[in-house]
């Protein structure tokens, strides 16, 4: 059910985190922007399967496009939003 998938994508953002935070970033994700990548991250057949990679194409290939781009400086907080059935960085 989308509250189970919700609670295995903060457990794989988890993930994120930590290797964020060895670099002196921290990310925070909101309800819209967590219910936007569950959903993108299901599978009537798959379950939760697909979820890692949404979550690596949704979140971590353009953050860290962003990143190599000089966007965050060390100790920023990078916040995933959803606007418009997408999700935005700030």
């Amino acid at each position: 059910d989308q509250e189970n998938i919700r609670n295995i994508a903060k457990i794989q953002l988890k993930g994120l985190e930590k290797r964020l935070e060895a670099q002196h970033l921290h990310l925070k994700v909101d309800d819209a922007a967590l219910d936007l990548i569950a959903k993108a991250g299901f599978d009537p057949v798959y379950g939760a399967r697909p979820l890692k990679r949404a979550i690596q194409s949704e979140i971590e290939n353009p953050l860290a496009k962003a990143l190599l781009e000089g966007k965050y400086a060390p100790d920023s907080t990078i916040h995933v939003k959803e606007e418009g059935g997408k999700l935005v960085f700030a």
